[in-house]
């Protein structure tokens, strides 16, 4: 049995497929006869639509179809089963339907859809349907929100112990609020829905992070059973988080097919990526820690509020870490909300330990120095060595080696502690540390895998691969118990027809989806040794227990029979194992770890602001794949340093209208901004959630860095920013 490809470099099987261009993506299905359909969107932040006049539309070439409120009939919400049981989870974080009233809860809201033969008709005629709205004075900031309705509890908060009592008294102590604005996903592949009804069933190509969940919603809506709805998603061009549940447009798109009779295809614009499928809330959060006369932490309050939409309650958890991460006897955590005249937020990679992470690693750095301790020092004092907040030991915790080892590689005792000391010509230094942290998943998962005559294995599950390597890491797993070679494993992901498979999201589909695929394939090869020992096999009368796995062969002490041979032996076409795998829970606290060191430059004279280097440490349990995985923590981190630099929503005081919906004036991070990056992947196998040790990785990374960055920058300059973006302005007069 190969006992190395687990761990071993592997390129991406599905790697020629995209730079080929024969990966076919949710807008990339050409069919006869389909239209293309182009929203017409709010132009008003709140209020109602007193009249749409979509006469001029109708008459222009190709149209064939103008839905809205007043032509469209009734459907059904989705009911926001729970994720835990894969096969009828169906979750929507806008639960109101396109078109199901008149109202306008935020700008950019769906208010109608053209559909014509071409999207430039389609998009044409939209410009063409006149909207006359009623309205109404919207809520535009979250400030406006908590003086108007005040702050709502979101849960997941946390206690123990008398916060108020171990604050009182204490040696040192810090009181400070951090701010974290919009932020927007924005994929490269903007959400698309291609759909068409045959025969009394549903077909869709999604762009969704969820193929099962995505089914089961539209199942709800049209009152159909699951098996009359197939979601497909093969490739999906990134997410963040943003493609984890159904938006508005895919119920369109569908409610369209069905009303033309014809497939349909809608594809958002950029402008409507920062409006109607989700983002980050803003968020703001106090920090009041305590500490005694050696540095140990007696205190930590943390609590927050963000931004949620007048439809849904949607509660961004940014003390989910805090809790646990620092050992304190007494802390409190709490988690508010505030409504608002924006589309309602959703997931953004690492919600809630995101923006937490900033808020906290910024004032653990703020209260290190109130002590005159080094940031790091003061961070090993305080690590927790178990998850005091859930009282249970964890899984692993390698945070202390990952602060060392990275500290080393980025060479922090050469760091002058002076504020504005380490200069390099006209640049300014600042040499900054930031702890990183999220939680380990496993969800229910299945999986079929088959051992074909022709010497190959096919293996199915409905999961899907959103560009993280899910294709690749699928098949090092049969690879691993076979023997064979990756090449000759056929991978299929990416559709609802499928055993049902967990989301893509939340780190955990790789240590969701390798427990189903091992268990599957361990019965196709007990099938396998069955066929080979029974009367006619090639190992017939031997005992089927006894026969050993080597290189997609079957051996019997010195025999050896490929599984080709074997099957062919009995004239069979396969043999098959199917596995359904649970989720972990009880006795460990499953979390991953990390820490980020950064340096950035600050010149003055220009007043320019970069993050030169980044030294990361990550402990995510085994590392399946070493290229995938640094690829998901240098992306992450290219990410964090947008939030930390560059990325805010920005919305038209006057009127709450978004101001900068689109890449334009939405500033992310480009070529010019990426600094050196070394990541070292600790890959401490974490036994405890699986037999392969490996734990999720694609958010970790981008938790923590930016309050590096900010740790950073006020080592360099003196200034400490609690206010994201850090921009030059705000350096400038600080």
């Amino acid at each position: 049995m190969n006992q190395s490809i687990i761990g071993t470099p592997t390129p991406r099987v599905d790697g020629r497929q995209k730079v080929t261009g024969a990966a076919r993506y949710a807008a990339d299905h050409p069919m006869p006869g389909l239209l293309f359909a182009y929203g017409v969107y709010s132009s008003v932040a709140s209020g109602r639509v007193r009249a749409i006049d979509d006469a001029r539309a109708r008459a222009m070439p190709g149209v064939v179809s103008v839905l809205h409120h007043g032509n469209v009939g009734p459907l059904h919400r989705t009911p926001n089963t729970p994720l835990k049981d894969v096969l009828t989870a169906s979750k929507a974080d806008e639960h109101r339907l396109p078109f199901e009233d008149d109202g306008v809860y935020y700008p950019g809201q769906f208010v109608a859809l053209v559909v014509a033969d071409t999207f430039e008709h389609a998009r044409a005629a939209a410009y063409q349907v006149k909207v006359d709205y009623e309205a109404s004075e919207p809520t535009k900031t979250l400030a406006d929100a908590l003086r108007l309705h005040g702050a709502t509890d979101g849960g997941r908060g946390h206690s123990r112990g008398d916060p108020q009592a171990g604050y009182e008294g204490a040696a040192h102590q810090l009181d400070q609020t951090y701010t974290t604005p919009v932020e927007v996903h924005n994929p490269m592949e903007m959400h698309a829905t291609t759909a068409w009804w045959q025969d009394g069933r549903l077909y869709v190509y999604e762009a969704t992070q969820g193929v099962v969940n995505h089914r089961n919603m539209l199942a709800n809506v049209f009152d159909l059973p699951p098996d009359k709805v197939e979601v497909r998603a093969p490739f999906i061009g990134s997410g963040f988080g943003g493609k984890l549940w159904p938006w508005p447009h895919s119920v369109a798109a569908c409610m369209a097919a069905k009303a033309t009779q014809r497939p349909v295809q809608l594809m958002l614009p950029r402008a409507q990526m920062f409006t109607t499928v989700g983002h980050r809330p803003e968020t703001q959060q106090r920090i009041r820690l305590a500490t005694d006369a050696s540095g140990k932490l007696l205190s930590i309050r943390h609590e927050s509020v963000n931004s949620t939409s007048t439809l849904d309650a949607y509660t961004e958890a940014c003390g989910g870490v805090t809790s646990s991460l620092y050992s304190c006897p007494n802390v409190l955590v709490s988690h508010k909300h505030s409504p608002l005249n924006r589309g309602t937020p959703t997931s953004m990679r690492a919600p809630g330990a995101a923006p937490g992470l900033f808020a906290l690693e910024s004032a653990i750095d703020e209260m290190a120095l109130l002590q005159g301790m080094d940031p790091v020092a003061f961070r090993k004092l305080n690590l927790a060595t178990r998850d005091e907040a859930l009282n249970l030991p964890f899984s692993g915790n390698h945070l202390p080696e990952a602060l060392a080892q990275a500290a080393q590689r980025f060479g922090w005792a050469r760091r002058n502690g002076e504020i504005g000391s380490m200069r390099d010509g006209d640049e300014i230094i600042g040499y900054g540390v930031g702890a990183c942290n999220w939680e380990a998943f496993q969800m229910p998962t299945e999986a079929r895998v088959i051992l074909r005559a022709d010497g190959s294995a096919l293996v199915q599950s409905g999961v899907q691969d959103i560009g993280t390597g899910t294709y690749t890491v699928a098949a090092q797993t049969v690879a691993q118990l076979t023997g064979l070679p990756v090449e000759r494993i056929e991978v299929e992901l990416g559709s609802s027809a499928l055993p049902p498979g967990a989301l893509s999201g939340g780190s955990w589909l790789t240590a969701s989806l390798m427990p189903a695929l091992a268990g599957a394939t361990r019965q196709a090869l007990t099938q396998l040794r069955e066929y080979a020992v029974a009367p006619g096999g090639v190992f017939a009368g031997a005992d089927a227990e006894h026969l050993q796995v080597d290189g997609g062969q079957l051996v019997n002490g010195d025999q050896r029979a490929s599984f080709a041979q074997v099957l062919d032996r009995q004239r069979l076409a396969r043999a098959e194992g199917f596995f359904h795998s649970g989720a972990k829970s009880g006795e460990f606290s499953f979390r991953s770890f990390g820490a980020h060191f950064v340096e950035v430059r600050w010149d003055p004279g220009i007043s320019r602001l970069r993050v030169a280097r980044v030294v990361s440490a990550i402990d995510v349990g085994k590392v399946v794949n070493p290229l995938a995985a640094r690829n998901q923590v240098e992306g992450a981190i290219v990410m964090a340093i947008g939030m930390a630099l560059f990325e805010a929503g920005e919305f038209d005081p006057r009127t709450g209208l978004p101001a900068n919906n689109n890449y334009a004036e939405y500033v992310v991070p480009v070529h010019a901004d990426q600094p050196d990056i070394d990541v070292t992947l600790l890959d401490f196998p974490d036994l405890n959630l699986s037999e392969f040790g490996a734990r999720g990785i694609g958010e970790i990374g981008v938790t923590g860095l930016a309050a590096a960055v900010a740790n950073a920058v006020y080592h360099a300059t003196g200034k400490r920013i609690r206010s994201l973006p850090i921009s030059k302005e705000k350096l400038m007069t600080v």
